[in-house]
């Protein structure tokens, strides 16, 4: 494709993409796929499955490992060598499996809410995922659209685009369908990419479309020229090359993996010294060392959070909520303020025109056939007020034409149709009039008369003016959504409209609509209420009607912003008002982006639910973004979630279960914490006094598989009902606190072996490594049925999958050494009186951890 395809006549980009008027066969679009690739922005070229298998070896403890092992070959340790290799084949193996199934199960759920756009296929008119657009594809595109690639403008009816994204230009922009060729000698072509020079140019842009921009009005048919990653928005991404910030759920994890690596440096390297300065041999001691800390690297962490996370959503998907993101999960457990707008989430989105009211208070047929003709005429996204309107009578209009369109935006809050009457027979002449319909209070200050009736016309004056913003309060608080019908004749010359056009107007009168508030609404926000959850209805309708409803919905009203009074605020002053405030009215999209980063700043963890071409810069901003599947396609691309039932029954369910999955991963964490590090400093203990070491290397690598194999059923667990009462997030000070609590505890009790072992059963190296080897992974794996639940172990009832494995493993690691396998490890079998000690020492450890678990929580949990 020409560098300059935006230049081009449509006859030669027909030509040059080698398609016409009825579009691409499948046979076309399947080779165009295959040689342009899918049309994705970051599109990766699809790998084998071997590549990210072999990418896992990089872990620089797998690398470290697997160097220790060729040590051992070439010392003429067959054995570890065999056993090291084995076990980290296993381990990455399982690791690398686990994570792909789990993310294949979550990239089906994404697919299945992907956007999707019109595309013309073998002649006729067909629903695409946007991935599958390839150059030559011919798609139409209308309000509320994202564009889904680069392309020309075919055809057009007041096809206005948002295209801030490129430009920053904050209003939308026409475009028309060119169909000559432009010179390219009048641009002044810099040496610039091209992305730079679209952007820096879009004069002569005016008839192309690039992908990431959104319609806002109007309807195309559009020529697809460039897809994915060469497009205009593909190559700024390419070129500025930034990563995605971190979410609140990466932090901490990353937070928790350098406390653990402290830990292990300074843990190793101690052990190292010691054996080092008792002269041990050199490749034993780094062996142990190594060893030790494979044992205190969570290195299942990654493949846990991944597996659990994916679970999670595919249970969220049977609760009708789609998760396109999966560290949504996190944020959506961790959200304590939920900010929504009130129509179809608050109300049942069934809006019916009940009242069309002149000055004077009477229906008036005026007031509908003005509000009707706007309505019809209007080629943006018909919002539920003009579905009402055109729903409540069928008039006859066919004497009016369509000459122009001023569309709809969030800051004037109005929409203008400029409108041609024909003459009836001899009685009148063909006559022009622009209509206009927006919110009250900012219509009425373009007005200059009012129809108190039809064919009456009276200048408005001041008090006049607050009578008629009087009647709209009053219409508001019975509960009415009220929209303003103003119009004014032109010339009849006139064959455009502008936003300048909108002055000296007439007001007609009012439509009031009224939608009620959704039954189950007031149960689920009582629900979300009461586990912890803050919520603040953020709209653009008035402050009375939204009063109203939370009235009705008994949702108690803590302060009221309206969009006015945002705006007047600095940054700072509006963070000290976000919190006592839950109603935000007649607010714009950059004011909704304001309240949200108040919001964030003062610590909260927040979601936005919204399906408007007004909610997408929110959404983008929220901690956790949620939507519906009926949403415009630009709210439905930028949600972490997509509810497939607009109840928020279905939300609060959601936020349960994202309480549930990072409740099953800390579980892994406080077990990575405390066990694992009391079993791993015992050992490095035990160096400082054993005339040998406490187990063998590759004994501690077996503990380590045999104990990560025990975990890997974590994420099938149950999660306690008060867990799921309040907001989860990680607390660094409570990982810490039950590390160094329950860590010293496992201590002990390792010591206690270590005595009993010496003392009592007089055992040498062997005897002792296989005794400590059996009591280390009973305690470390029994110890899950303690942690797993803040209530009485035996009052919550584990996942049948996680006790079966516990069990298993405990039962394997008691059995070892009295197979032929165990000895390859170096283990021999044990005294039956052993059993009957480690029973109760088990027993007595698990009771002393439960009471360390208690106090912690009593203490330090919130």
């Amino acid at each position: 494709m020409n560098e300059f395809w935006w230049l081009q006549s449509i006859a030669a980009l027909k030509r040059t993409l080698e398609t016409d008027s009825a579009g691409l066969t499948t046979a076309q679009a399947k080779l165009r796929l295959q040689q342009f690739g899918f049309n994705i922005v970051n599109a990766r070229k699809k790998r084998s499955l071997l590549l990210p298998l072999l990418s896992r070896f990089r872990n620089p403890l797998v690398i470290l490992l697997l160097v220790a092992s060729l040590l051992s070959a070439f010392t003429a340790d067959i054995t570890s060598f065999a056993v090291i290799v084995t076990m980290v084949v296993l381990s990455v193996t399982l690791d690398f499996f686990q994570e792909y199934r789990a993310e294949q199960a979550v990239d089906a759920l994404r697919h299945s809410v992907a956007v999707r756009t019109s595309v013309l296929r073998d002649q006729h008119v067909v629903e695409l995922c946007v991935e599958q657009l390839v150059p030559g594809d011919i798609v139409q595109l209308s309000a509320g659209n994202l564009v889904p690639a680069d392309g020309r403008v075919i055809e057009a009816d007041d096809f206005f685009v948002n295209q801030a994204l490129l430009t920053g230009e904050p209003y939308p922009v026409e475009k028309h369908a060119e169909n000559k060729d432009i010179p390219i000698s009048d641009l002044h072509l810099a040496p610039l990419n091209r992305a730079e020079q679209i952007t820096t140019d879009m004069a002569s842009a005016y008839s192309a479309v690039f992908a990431g921009t959104h319609v806002v009005s109007g309807s195309a048919q559009v020529l697809i020229c460039v897809t994915g990653a060469q497009t205009v928005l593909g190559n700024i991404a390419v070129a500025l090359d930034v990563k995605a910030q971190p979410t609140a759920f990466e932090h901490s994890s990353y937070r928790f993996g350098m406390l653990i690596l402290r830990l292990t440096f300074f843990l190793v390297m101690f052990v190292l010294l010691v054996n080092l300065l008792q002269q041990r041999p050199w490749l034993e001691s780094f062996m142990f060392a190594l060893a030790l800390a494979v044992g205190l690297t969570p290195e299942l962490l990654p493949m846990i959070i991944t597996v659990t996370l994916s679970r999670g959503a595919m249970r969220m998907s049977r609760q009708h909520v789609i998760v396109k993101r999966l560290s949504a999960m996190h944020n959506l457990g961790s959200m304590d303020v939920l900010c929504t707008d009130k129509t179809g989430t608050l109300t049942e989105a069934r809006i019916s025109l009940e009242r069309h009211l002149d000055s004077a208070g009477d229906n008036s047929e005026s007031v509908l056939r003005w509000a009707y003709l706007n309505s019809f005429f209007e080629t943006g996204l018909k919002s539920p007020l003009d579905e009402a309107i055109l729903r409540h009578e069928k008039l006859d209009i066919s004497a009016w034409t369509k000459v122009d369109e001023v569309p709809f935006d969030f800051e004037r809050r109005r929409v203008s149709v400029l409108l041609r009457r024909e003459a009836i027979g001899s009685i009148s002449a063909t006559e022009h009039f622009l209509v206009v319909k927006g919110a009250c209070e900012d219509l009425l200050r373009l007005c200059s008369h009012y129809e108190p009736s039809a064919g009456l016309i009276y200048p408005i004056d001041t008090d006049k003016l607050r009578m008629l913003n009087e009647q709209s309060a009053q219409l508001a608080q019975q509960g009415f959504r009220v929209l303003g019908i103003a119009w004014r004749q032109v010339e009849n010359e006139c064959k455009h409209a502008n936003v300048s056009d909108e002055s000296k107007l007439v007001f007609s009168g009012f439509a009031a609509f009224l939608d009620p508030p959704k039954a189950s609404a007031s149960i689920a926000l009582g629900q979300m209420q009461k586990n912890g959850i803050t919520i603040k209805v953020v709209t653009g309708d008035s402050e009375l009607v939204t009063q109203h409803v939370c009235a009705e919905l008994g949702l108690r009203v803590s302060g009221v912003l309206t969009g006015s009074e945002i705006a007047a605020m600095d940054d700072s002053a509006l963070q000290a008002r976000v919190d006592s405030v839950n109603l935000f009215c007649r607010v714009t999209p950059a004011l909704k982006s304001r309240v949200l980063l108040a919001l964030k700043q003062r610590g909260h963890v927040v979601g936005y639910l919204g399906d408007g071409i007004n909610d997408a810069p929110a959404l983008h901003l929220a901690d956790v973004s949620i939507s519906v599947d009926s949403a415009v396609d630009v709210a439905k691309d930028a949600a972490d979630l997509i509810l497939l039932k607009h109840d928020l029954n279905v939300l609060h369910q959601a936020v349960l279960e994202g309480r549930r999955t990072f409740g099953n991963i800390m579980k892994y964490v406080m077990m990575g914490t405390s066990s694992n590090f009391g079993n791993m400093f015992s050992m490095a203990g035990a160096s400082l006094f054993l005339p040998f070491l406490p187990m063998l290397p590759i004994q501690i690598l077996l503990n380590n598989l045999l104990y990560d194999l025990s975990e890997t059923t974590i994420p099938f667990d149950h999660v306690d009902q008060e867990y799921l009462k309040k907001p989860r997030q990680w607390d660094m000070q409570l990982i810490r606190n039950f590390m160094l609590m329950i860590g010293p505890i496992s201590s002990i009790f390792d010591f206690l072996t270590f005595y009993l072992l010496l003392v009592v059963l007089h055992a040498e190296a062997a005897l002792f490594r296989s005794g400590w080897f059996v009591e280390s992974i009973a305690t470390q794996v029994l110890v899950i049925f303690v942690i797993r639940t803040r209530r009485n172990p035996f009052k919550s009832k584990p996942n049948i999958w996680l006790a079966s494995s516990s069990l298993l493993v405990v039962a394997i690691a008691a059995a070892l050494p009295y197979t032929a396998l165990g000895r390859y490890f170096g283990f021999v079998p044990l005294p039956a009186v052993f059993f009957g000690i480690l029973m109760g020492m088990v027993v007595l450890y698990l009771v002393m951890v439960e009471l360390g678990k208690r106090w912690i929580y009593k203490r330090y949990a919130m």
